[in-house]
């Protein structure tokens, strides 16, 4: 019995570390590589607009992102630095935008850098 334990424990462990080597750990952020995709292009301008309907003064109007990192949750989480117009001075804001599993989209955080 103790022998059969331990070898549970044992492919655990390494189902862990072969995990973590390749990066594929729930929750770990990781840079996304192409952030003018057009996918990575649309959750910045959806943090934009989402931004703009709960701050009624601003009318920030975006331009893009400039880098990002993903986070797999119940579904993902996008973690972007973009850059935005307000008038006509360009500005960096770090936004985190959580896509679900029904592919909705919810603003969590928008803030200027």
């Amino acid at each position: 019995m103790a022998q059969g334990h331990y070898r549970l424990s044992l492919i655990m462990a390494s189902i862990l570390l072969v995990s973590v080597a390749a990066g594929a750990l729930v929750g770990s952020w990781k840079p996304i590589a192409d952030v003018n995709s057009p996918h990575v292009r649309e959750i910045g301008k959806f943090a934009v607009e989402a931004n703009n309907k709960l701050a009624a003064t601003k009318k920030l109007k975006f331009q893009s992102v400039i880098k990002g990192e993903t986070q797999v949750v119940a579904g993902k989480n996008y973690r972007l630095t973009l850059t935005a117009k307000i008038g006509g001075v360009s500005k960096k804001y770090k936004a985190v935008v959580w896509e679900k599993l029904d592919d909705t989209k919810q603003l969590t955080s928008f803030q200027p850098l």
